[in-house]
């Protein structure tokens, strides 16, 4: 028997995407991208382009939750189920992976930017000009899916059931959230209410913390999909 349920409210998206933003990887760019430009920029200039970046994130990630979810608008109801319970099952399973982190941090498979990838940031960050940070941002965003691509797939899954501009609304919202800790970071350093090194070193201390906030949230959520896509719950 199906049971009846709506789309995610605000509280559910403010939750989602809060875990989601705060990861190893978003965050431990932008104490790279910030370490190099205190090295070479002036304060107001680490500001500008800084935002920039966090604007170019912002960007990347809303486009591409939009063609998603035009695609999965599009495509046929049933495939569209398929879907949802084949990519539910990979979103569980990243969880545990997740999870797994907490108790065995970077042993075995894990989910973090591939190291090549890690490089090519890393060689960003030394050659910064304004389309170059807007480049890094797109590419970031793009190479980081690993890490925070399962709660953002899962939230683009549950809002195509039923694709209207309260939906619309709560995809702009969770990007939003997304960046909030970019840009919290970001002012922290500017007005010297932190430094890098400090914010390095309590990465490094939360990280498996992070990574189980994230595998709760993706097995949550990936099961969500299941019984979405099975029938069991329905979105009016």
């Amino acid at each position: 028997m199906a049971v009846e349920t709506s789309l995610p409210t605000i509280g559910a998206v403010i939750i989602t995407a809060a875990i989601d933003s705060i990861n190893p990887c978003a965050i431990g760019v932008l104490i790279l991208l910030i370490s190099v430009m205190i090295a070479f920029r002036t304060k107001r200039e680490m500001l500008v382009y800084g935002l920039i970046y966090i604007a170019a994130v912002y960007v990347t990630y809303i486009s591409a939750g939009l063609g998603i979810l035009y695609f999965l608008t599009v495509i046929p109801l049933k495939v569209s189920e398929y879907i949802s319970i084949v990519v539910g099952s990979i979103i569980v399973i990243a969880g545990l992976i997740e999870i797994k982190d907490f108790f065995w941090y970077g042993q075995g498979i894990t989910l973090s930017i591939p190291q090549q990838r890690a490089k090519q940031i890393h060689e960003m960050t030394r050659k910064i000009t304004l389309p170059g940070i807007i480049l890094l941002g797109a590419f970031v965003a793009g190479v980081e899916l690993p890490c925070t691509g399962g709660p953002y797939l899962a939230i683009l899954l549950v809002l195509s059931q039923n694709f209207n501009l309260s939906a619309f609304l709560l995809l702009v919202f969770y990007n939003v959230i997304f960046v909030m800790p970019l840009l919290i970071i970001l002012f922290m350093i500017y007005f010297g209410y932190t430094k890098v090194q400090n914010l390095k070193r309590w990465k490094q201390a939360n990280r498996t913390y992070m990574r189980l906030a994230t595998g709760i949230t993706l097995v949550l959520l990936g099961w969500l999909l299941i019984l979405i896509a099975n029938g069991t719950l329905t979105l009016n």
